[in-house]
Formats: C-alpha cells, sequence, structure tokens
C-alpha cells in the first residue's frame, strides 16, 4: 500500500473547476460588455490605461490553483507509516456466545457464562491475523460488534457480556446462526467460519435446517458445549433463588450435545466440550487451520503519514499572493 487519499469520495469537488472557469468567463464578458456601454473608446482606453488583463489573468490561474490544493487538502494524502502492517493474513470469525439464564449455571466453575468468556478471550489471543464479529444470542440474538481486528474492544464486549443485555429469553440457536451468517461480507464464499459457544438447550428446531443453508454459502460451524450432561439447577437473577418451574420444582439445566454436535456436522465444522479451555482452543484453532486464509488490507491499526497540511500550506500561500497581486499595473514616471 503505498501513497493514497483517505477521503476519495471528495473528488467530486473537481467537478467545480468548470464553475469557477464559467464565473471568471462572465466577469471578462461584463467587464467587455461595461465598456462598450461606455460608447467612446479612446475615454475608455483613457479610464483603464493602468488597467492589466494578464494581472487579472494571472489572478485567476493562481486562485484555481489554490482551489485545486485546497480539495486535495481535504482528500488527506497519505501513506502507511514504517511500522504498518500493510497487509494481514487471516479468516474471518464471528464468535456467537449464549446469554441466556441458563449459561449461569455453576456445574462449571465459576459458572458456564464465565468459563466460555475465558475460552473467547484465549481464542482470539491465538488467532491475532483474523477479523472478529461478536454475537450474544438468548431468545434472539444481537450483533454485538461487527468484523473488526480490534482484538481489545472485543474483549471489552466479551467481558460485558450477560443475561441482560438481551432482552427476550430462551435460546434460539436458528436466529443466533442466521445473525453470525449476516456479519460476513457476502461476496467471499470462503475464509468464513462461526464459532458457537453454548449449552445446546435450543427453543427452536430449525438449528440444523440453518446449519444445513449456511454450509452452502461456505461457512463452517465449530460448536462449543458448556455445562455438564447431569446439569446443575439455574439461580434466578432477578430474586437470587433456585429457579422453578409452574409446578414449583427446581428448573435444572443439562448440556444438549446432540444439537450442537448436529449443527457443526452440517458444515463440516466440529464439535468440543469445553472443559480445558487451552484444549478447546486446540481443537478449535486445528479446525479453522483447514480454512483457506486470504490477505485482506486492514487500515484500522495501520499509522499513516498525512501531508494535507503541504496542500492547505500552499492553498493559504497562493490566497496570500493572489491578494497582492494587482489589477493595476505600474506606470513608470
Amino acid at each position: 500500500m503505498s501513497l493514497q487519499f483517505e477521503h476519495k469520495e471528495f473528488i467530486w469537488l473537481f467537478t467545480l473547476l468548470p464553475v469557477l472557469f464559467l464565473l471568471f468567463l462572465l466577469l471578462y464578458r461584463w467587464k467587455k460588455a461595461t465598456g462598450r456601454k461606455i460608447g467612446d473608446k479612446q475615454l475608455v482606453n483613457l479610464l483603464i490605461e493602468g488597467y492589466s488583463s494578464k494581472l487579472f489573468n494571472t489572478k485567476f490561474i493562481i486562485t484555481s490553483v489554490a482551489f485545486v490544493a485546497g480539495i486535495l487538502a481535504v482528500m488527506n494524502l497519505r501513506e502507511p507509516g514504517e511500522r504498518s502492517a500493510e497487509n494481514r493474513v487471516g479468516i474471518d470469525v464471528a464468535i456467537a456466545l449464549d446469554v441466556s439464564n441458563s449459561m449461569l449455571a455453576t456445574d462449571v466453575a465459576p459458572s458456564r457464562l464465565d468459563r466460555a468468556k475465558q475460552f473467547i478471550i484465549k481464542l482470539m489471543d491465538a488467532m491475532p491475523d483474523d477479523r472478529i464479529a461478536l454475537i450474544v444470542f438468548a431468545g434472539k440474538a444481537y450483533l454485538q460488534m461487527p468484523l473488526t481486528n480490534d482484538h481489545g474492544a472485543a474483549a471489552l464486549f466479551v467481558a460485558s457480556a450477560a443475561p441482560g443485555i438481551v432482552p427476550q429469553q430462551g435460546t434460539d440457536i436458528s436466529d443466533a446462526l442466521e445473525m453470525s451468517a449476516n456479519a460476513f461480507n457476502n461476496i467471499d464464499e470462503h475464509y468464513k467460519s462461526v464459532v458457537m459457544i453454548s449449552d445446546g438447550e435450543d427453543h427452536n428446531e430449525n438449528a440444523i435446517a440453518t446449519a444445513k443453508k449456511l454450509a452452502e454459502q461456505g461457512v463452517m460451524i465449530n460448536t462449543v458445549g458448556i455445562g455438564s450432561p447431569e446439569g446443575t439447577t439455574i439461580i434466578d437473577p432477578a430474586t437470587g433463588l433456585e429457579k422453578k418451574d409452574e409446578n414449583g420444582n427446581a428448573v435444572v439445566s443439562k448440556l444438549n450435545e446432540e444439537v450442537l454436535k448436529q449443527v457443526a456436522e452440517a458444515t463440516n465444522g466440529t464439535y468440543t466440550h469445553l472443559q480445558s479451555s487451552d484444549d478447546a482452543v486446540k481443537v478449535v484453532l486445528s479446525q479453522l487451520s483447514q480454512i483457506e486464509r486470504k490477505a485482506f488490507g486492514d487500515v484500522s491499526q495501520m499509522n499513516f503519514n498525512t501531508y494535507y497540511y503541504l496542500f492547505a500550506g500552499l492553498m493559504f500561500l497562493l490566497l496570500i499572493i493572489e491578494l497582492f497581486i494587482p489589477e493595476v499595473k505600474r506606470i513608470l514616471s
């Protein structure tokens, strides 16, 4: 990546140059017409004896060049600094995190949700060249952060994830998969993967069908199950007591591995049970390594040397010069 303009959208300002020339032409013709209205040519020549059309044209040229310099200043010519990484090679990964109330279960210490967060942070640390999107879901899915290389910002979003950020409770894996797919660039048919972390308690039966549809779009889904097959009770965050069903019995949340396995298999992905975060990261990374990697420009992390001030300085200098150029030529005595 060499010299480039940051704001190419302002190139349309160059279309104002013909307007500037037209105004100059109209002013020139107005001066000529005014002279003809006086009638007496000798009188007109006497009145404009000191006027210089060359100086008038010079002032216009200088003003036009200053206008061009101003446009170039606004467009901001720049180039990457010496320490900038011009291109990174990586894949696009959408991380879908289940934040339903069942993720507060403590059959995995300190809780399913906290362990899932630890896994995501370690996964992102192990894939610095990949772009990350973050989706949180419960009864509905939300794009928490679009694709970015800013893993620091992604870590902050992960840390703040909690059941309260999704108003509609439940678990809709299908909606989470569709939202994850929407985070990608639909032009590319490769390099895309979803990593879903959930206890698999799906309240919607469309997850497998959605996974097969995404497989046709070139999306690989890797699922990470968290929790225990035996399950445990859930603490209601509103009351601090065990959550009970309509019959007054304690609600027991169990890991549903079957639906997570089927979702992964439908897209040639892999399923892993999250027990050790390090081991789970290795499994997911091994699967992601099978995806063809691509090079993409990462301008968000670049340090640029900018040169707008050169054009701005030239513009102001030319305007000052134009200000001091008279339209009347010197008459030697």
